[in-house]
């Protein structure tokens, strides 16, 4: 038998995904469930967290939550729910975002708006993965965490709370990769370029400045994503950033951003 046949032991894993109820979040958590790993799928939104699970192959095998992981005490109450939904949570991924706005540049952005950035993807990231993480080192069991940067963590993006936010998680991975190896926690980086989804609304034009030729679907960065979660394939994979761009990295077209000061 193939490890691309079991890459994962349902008997024993179990998922949390934030960001499930649209694009890549969606994505990953409907491919795990796929994969047999009771998931929980996180989102601030109800209605469209809870299309995610019933479009899912597997509906039976999801829990939803819905809550503003801005929020520190929202974040208590997701670990302990998905500690009474699935047991022990063994896989982590953190793909939950605030939406993006072209207008947001340096000189635009409030100081909420830039505040909800950075808790959303780099406060309830670091706390849900020490958190998470802490269980498993008590436990003496392993673990598999991924967390979703951006190619903008390394290239200015005209929105200075999201490259920001997404470059200090881009640390984060490197940090908590070298602190939790040693205890069989694997923490790893998946680096998304221009994908049709989420908070992100792709302009066709920029498909010119990929090398594949197209823009990028979320189901483009599930298979892989899977892969460096699961010990069977990428049991040695961690502190790594797995970039998922069609080739679009290998250019920057971005101009500086219009002011009207």
């Amino acid at each position: 038998m193939s490890i691309f046949d079991t890459p994962f032991d349902p008997a024993r894993e179990a998922a949390l995904v934030t960001g499930a109820g649209n694009g890549i979040g969606r994505a990953i958590a409907q491919a795990l469930v796929g994969e047999g790993v009771r998931t929980v799928f996180a989102d601030v939104n109800r209605e469209t967290v809870t299309a995610a699970i019933a479009a899912s192959s597997r509906p039976e095998l999801a829990t939803a939550w819905v809550g503003d992981l801005a929020d520190v005490a929202a974040r208590e109450t997701l670990l302990a729910a998905s500690a009474a939904a699935v047991g022990r949570v063994t896989h982590f991924v953190h793909s939950a975002s605030p939406p993006r706005r072209e207008a947001d540049h340096a000189m635009a952005v409030s100081v909420d708006t830039w505040a909800q950035m950075h808790a959303v993807n780099l406060g309830a990231g670091f706390h849900l993965s020490r958190d998470l993480a802490r269980r498993l080192i008590a436990d003496k069991q392993p673990g598999s965490f991924l967390l979703l940067t951006s190619l903008h963590a390394g290239t200015p993006r005209n929105l200075p709370h999201y490259a920001t936010a997404k470059a200090g998680l881009a640390m984060l991975v490197k940090e908590l990769a070298k602190t939790l190896g040693r205890y069989g926690v694997r923490v790893n980086a998946l680096v998304p370029g221009a994908i049709a989804a989420g908070g992100f609304v792709a302009d066709p034009s920029l498909a010119k400045h990929i090398p594949l030729g197209r823009l990028g679907q979320a189901t483009d960065l599930a298979p892989l994503a899977l892969a460096v979660l699961s010990h069977r394939i990428s049991g040695y994979v961690t502190g790594s950033a797995i970039v998922i761009d069609g080739g679009l990295s290998l250019t920057n077209w971005f101009d500086p951003p219009d002011m009207d000061l």
